[in-house]
């Protein structure tokens, strides 16, 4: 979880900070901790007990306080990014100077994070060649600037000056993060997990799935802006932050919830190992022991062979295949090309590898032949890739 300090200098636009604490909290591609630090002047428009409340964290408004733990000294090593908004003419002449004679600017002057201002003030004040001044010195101190919007300003003037759209704030911190949400505006659809097929109320027909790799590429869409849906099989990890989560059990379960939600989706990734296979007859009643000879099975329906026949020309599926064996990699690109999928990722799991992992390796095919090898990496850097090639092929790049 990043750590982002919200500096919050004096002036009427500091209330709107309180609604761009809400929007960094709720932004695609970072979880993050916000702790708020306003200088004293600060607090004459926006109490300590509001950012508390909205930040969840305590507020200090002084340099001398809890002075043992030298809080500005704590704050600029634990913050990973500082953003000030509004930044008023003072603000920025005390930092333009060196000066830490707050809390606020002594943790500016001691942080080596990335650092983000958001002058707001009266048109006047913002283009006086002082202020102008100041703030060349600080981007060229490293600082990032967001330009104040023109509008109506305190009272009936208009003119620059005026605090910028959150939107326009939020781009800048995605910039300076490196955050990209190439898929806003898309929906994804993921599997994950490993159907069971009931046996009678205690057996089950399984398999070793965790879900750990579509829940990774889960975590990874919606922080690239999607809207992310899990159809999830007898998984026990939590839902990554901002994902719908459908439950199922068996394959005929997962079958028809896909079938379902696959239409309004753009993206498939097929991450859940699905059962080849259910017995016949399930029994109500749980079998004995010495009638456990045999059991007669029947093929479960290829689920994803079944919705690219009904995907749109839009739709990208990207499949999974795990084998075992030296023809595991012949095997999965005749897997490839019977279920009509855009890409399958093949990894072989001879003796129990990949599954419950935190790694994998193997091969990532292409439908139109061509091949990579994937080299054992995190399955949150695996998610990463294959959502990048996804992405590609649903006709954008993403730089």
């Amino acid at each position: 979880m990043m750590k982002i300090l919200l500096g919050v200098s004096g002036g009427v636009s500091a209330y709107k900070s309180a609604d761009l604490l809400r929007r960094i909290q709720e932004m695609p591609g970072i979880e993050s901790s916000i702790t708020v630090l306003p200088t004293r002047s600060s607090l004459n428009f926006v109490g300590a007990s509001l950012w508390e409340a909205l930040s969840g964290n305590p507020v200090l408004t002084d340099l001398w306080q809890s002075t043992h733990q030298v809080p500005h000294i704590e704050y600029a090593k634990s913050h990973e990014l500082i953003v000030i908004a509004p930044a008023s003419a003072d603000l920025l002449a005390r930092l333009a100077q060196g000066r830490a004679d707050d809390l606020l600017a002594a943790t500016v002057l001691a942080s080596t994070a990335p650092k983000i201002l958001v002058p707001a003030m009266h048109s006047e004040m913002f283009l006086n060649p002082i202020v102008q001044a100041n703030l060349a010195t600080l981007r060229a101190a490293g600082f990032h600037i967001v330009e104040p919007d023109e509008g109506r300003m305190t009272g009936s003037d208009v003119g620059i000056g005026r605090y910028p759209e959150t939107q326009k704030i939020l781009s800048t911190i995605r910039s300076v993060l490196g955050i990209s949400v190439d898929l806003a505006g898309y929906k994804v659809l993921v599997s994950a997990g490993g159907t069971r097929e009931a046996i009678d109320p205690i057996r089950y027909i399984g398999n070793h799935s965790s879900g750990i790799q579509g829940y990774a590429i889960a975590e990874a869409a919606a922080k690239r802006g999607a809207v992310v849906t899990i159809v999830s099989a007898n998984v026990s990890l939590p839902a990554p932050r901002g994902c719908s989560v459908v439950k199922v059990t068996s394959a005929l379960e997962m079958a028809e919830a896909l079938s379902s939600h696959f239409p309004q989706n753009d993206l498939l990734f097929m991450a859940a190992a699905v059962a080849d296979a259910r017995p016949a007859h399930y029994s109500s009643t749980k079998i004995a022991k010495s009638s456990l000879g045999s059991i007669e099975l029947v093929a479960n329906p290829d689920i994803v062979a079944a919705l690219a026949q009904i995907r749109s020309a839009h739709q990208v599926i990207v499949a999974f295949a795990a084998q075992t064996g030296d023809d595991g990699l012949e095997l999965a690109w005749q897997k490839l090309r019977a279920k009509g999928a855009d890409l399958l990722y093949f990894n072989d799991v001879s003796g129990g590898a990949i599954f419950g992992e935190s790694t994998t390796s193997g091969v990532i095919l292409h439908s139109d032949g061509k091949s990579e090898s994937v080299s054992e990496i995190s399955k949150g850097q695996l998610a990463s890739t294959l959502l990048d090639i996804a992405a590609h092929k649903l006709g954008f790049s993403n730089e």
